[in-house]
């Protein structure tokens, strides 16, 4: 079966950057996404890879800051995120998803445990 795994997060101050990390193991023919969750809120797509990396998605404002690539030889999922605020606060989440170049399905395959992200003020 496949597992994802998410690393990479932590505390950051407003303004800083995190690099998260999605190690997939076992096979996988879905393509990756990264969602969060914020408490109280609901789970929310922020981007997408393809699994050969050939297209890339973003939600809303989220290119604005946020890198999405991969390392097909390390089979990992990577999201940079610059310039953090205390809004991006959440757990990140790494999924299978179906991606294209204006939205992304979910719920198609595995996810990961999830990995904190704060943002200090």
């Amino acid at each position: 079966e496949v597992q994802l795994v998410e690393s990479g997060g932590g505390l950051v101050q407003a303004g800083g950057s995190l690099r998260l990390s999605c190690e997939v193991s076992g096979f996988s023919h879905y393509d990756i996404g990264w969602f969060r969750q914020a408490p109280g809120k609901e789970r929310e797509g922020v981007s997408c890879i393809g699994k050969n990396g050939e297209v890339t998605y973003y939600e809303g404002s989220a290119m604005e800051r946020f890198t999405i690539s991969r390392d097909g030889a390390k089979n990992t999922v990577y999201l940079q995120m610059d310039c953090l605020k205390p809004e991006d606060t959440a757990v990140y989440y790494c999924a299978e998803v179906g991606c294209f170049s204006d939205y992304m399905i979910r719920n198609l395959g595995s996810w990961g445990q999830g990995t904190q992200v704060t943002v200090s003020a």
